[in-house]
């Protein structure tokens, strides 16, 4: 008898220890380089399934996200680099979180509390992604990571006149990665002075698991009834208006190279959500058939712009040394619209002493 109770004690214990692995497993760190005298680390988050996605905190950037295809066969779906020395070259903004205001801001200027604010034009004449040291390109603080549920959490302090903001504004964002293939981003923000805040992640997806196939073929459906048209520098003209009848309606499933010589340039337009509430809600599904893979978008976000990939010209190579080519991937970047601190009729993006900025979106993989 005291024989069988020890061998049921030891099968517990080793099961016990084979879960607590399991937890510590579920994050993983390695030392990446270093940035202006800040160490950058590589952390990758993996579930229970075995798939998983790896972060780096310079720029908070999704450098992987290995998930499997119909044969269970892993890739991963997203456009990345292998080192840091990549994400230190000129690059489109490759997964990093994009901040203070992500999108364009026409003629790199607004207008707040009757005091006007210049900001970088490095796009042309406007201001994309923050200007020219934007989130993206600033080694984030590790604020703390939790192994049980794969969570990492970020930090950044952006100064009050940074890449000429108003206001200290604290940013966090938490990554976390579920076993149902969830990844979720939880964005977070307070300010000392009003300011404009617009964040999101710029991930380039291609569902099948190579960039020699282009997106093209993948169908997309947007849970929009309307956009944001755009002048010849991809500033909205202030008009929101039907999808119905255009290029832009994607409420029922379409292939993307459907319809895109219709669209001057291809798309990079923001689309008008029918969002019902505050919560999170599924907005978007993209698939692609020769993978069986899926991307469920969710978010509590009012706008999602959609771009296809346009400016992509062979001059990049990214995981693997493979050569990016025009429409190599496409990114679905949940937001407030663009241009919004210059339209009056826009949701408002400004954020003010006291207040919590707070919006969560959901990537989900399926098959």
């Amino acid at each position: 008898m005291k024989h069988l109770i020890w061998i049921v004690l030891v099968l517990l214990i080793s099961c016990h220890t084979k879960e607590n692995n399991a937890a510590l497993k579920a994050i993983q760190v390695k030392e990446w380089g270093e940035v202006e005298g800040k160490k950058v680390y590589l952390y990758t988050l993996t579930n229970s399934k075995g798939n998983s996605v790896s972060i780096t905190n310079y720029g908070g950037i999704i450098t992987s996200w290995l998930t499997p295809d119909r044969k269970g066969t892993r890739a991963n779906i997203v456009i990345g680099f292998d080192t840091l020395t990549g994400y230190l070259s000129d690059h489109p903004y490759f997964g990093a979180i994009i901040g203070r205001y992500a999108n364009r801001i026409g003629y790199a200027t607004f207008t707040l509390d009757n005091q006007s604010y210049q900001l970088a034009a490095n796009n042309g004449r406007n201001h994309l992604h923050g200007g020219n040291k934007g989130f993206d390109k600033v080694v984030w603080d590790v604020k703390s990571t939790l192994d049980s549920i794969a969570s990492l959490t970020l930090v950044y302090r952006s100064a009050d006149g940074e890449e000429g903001y108003p206001g200290n504004l604290l940013v966090e964002v938490v990554y976390t990665f579920t076993n149902e293939d969830e990844l979720l981003i939880e964005y977070t923000a307070q300010t000392d002075k009003a300011t404009p805040v617009n964040l999101t992640n710029h991930s380039y997806f291609n569902l099948s698991g190579d960039v020699r196939n282009t997106i093209l073929d993948h169908q997309l459906e947007i849970y929009a009834d309307a956009y944001t048209p755009v002048d010849s520098t991809l500033i909205p003209t202030g008009a929101i208006l039907p999808v119905t009848g255009t290029s832009f309606d994607f409420t029922s499933p379409h292939k993307i190279g459907e319809r895109i010589s219709e669209v001057s340039g291809g798309y990079d337009h923001n689309f008008v959500l029918n969002r019902k509430g505050i919560t999170l809600e599924k907005i978007a599904l993209l698939s692609d058939s020769t993978s069986g893979r899926k991307l469920e978008v969710y978010t509590t976000e009012p706008g999602i712009q959609f771009y296809s990939g346009n400016f992509l010209d062979g001059t990049i190579k990214a995981n693997g040394g493979h050569i990016l080519q025009k429409h190599a991937a496409l990114c679905l970047e949940t937001q407030h619209f663009p241009d919004s601190p210059n339209k009056t009729n826009f949701p408002t993006v400004v954020l003010k002493p006291g207040e919590k900025y707070k919006t969560v979106t959901k990537y989900r993989s399926i098959l």
